[in-house]
């Protein structure tokens, strides 16, 4: 038995989410569908997190076990050609230990979110990012989100779905950066509640538009109340863009 590192991309946007479900289709399943195809063996594909309905990757992390023997390029190229169809793709297949697990051996997540602010609607980057029709002070967001690094009770930003234990969690980076018409939001942490980024996306773009000051974020962080969020931010500008590992 072999067991496979996959660093995977996909366009969320067909899908209902990473996980698999019994009434639609999702990421987990695409992957789950092709393998049979040449190794002739159902298994189960484990991701490193479960993005939601919409939300894309371009550094998702999963794992499989397979019991025929199977080069590193044959794994890839091989899922590849039975998921031609899909905008999923496996950028990398490596043999990994037994020891490895693509969810509880990561150390890091890092996500990004794409705003365009822009008039006229995108063609492009339709259903990829989200668009702002009147301009967005990044440089405010950036400040705001500042107050968030660290070690905090997130209820404020955490979903009302949330499995998680608890809504303390560690934040490591944000930064909000633009780049000509686009403005891009770095996050990285351990781990992350249920649309935690796309909460405090949401939240940062009420001061990028100007309708609340820098210290609103604060103010709400401290709070920890889901009612003082603001508007969740869509998923089209989400991407899961790498998750971290011991060497």
């Amino acid at each position: 038995m072999a067991r496979f590192k996959l660093t995977i991309e996909y366009d969320g946007s067909p899908y209902v989410g990473w996980q698999r479900q019994k009434t639609h289709r999702s990421v987990q399943q695409v992957l789950e569908e092709a393998i049979p195809k040449f190794a002739g063996e159902t298994v189960t594909v484990h991701g490193a997190g479960r993005t939601d309905a919409g939300v894309h990757a371009m550094g998702q992390v999963a794992h499989i076990d397979l019991s025929k023997e199977f080069t590193t390029d044959k794994v890839r190229d091989a899922m590849n050609h039975f998921m031609k169809d899909e905008p999923v793709s496996i950028l990398l297949a490596e043999e990994v230990s037994d020891e490895f697990h693509a969810r509880f051996s990561a150390y890091a997540r890092h996500y990004i979110y794409r705003i365009i602010d822009r008039r006229a609607d995108l063609t492009f980057d339709r259903n990829l990012a989200w668009r702002a029709m009147s301009p967005v002070d990044a440089d405010a967001m950036h400040e705001a989100a500042q107050c968030l690094v660290g070690k905090h009770d997130f209820s404020t930003f955490r979903d009302a779905q949330c499995q998680a234990e608890s809504p303390v969690k560690t934040l490591s980076k944000i930064e909000v950066i633009r780049d000509g018409d686009e403005i891009n939001i770095y996050v990285s942490a351990p781990s992350f509640l249920h649309r935690q980024v796309r909460s405090i996306t949401g939240s940062l773009m009420e001061i990028g538009r100007g309708k609340k000051p820098i210290s609103w974020m604060q103010e709400i962080l401290g709070a920890a109340d889901r009612s003082r969020c603001g508007t969740v931010a869509p998923p089209d500008g989400l991407y899961l863009s790498q998750v971290d590992y011991p060497n």
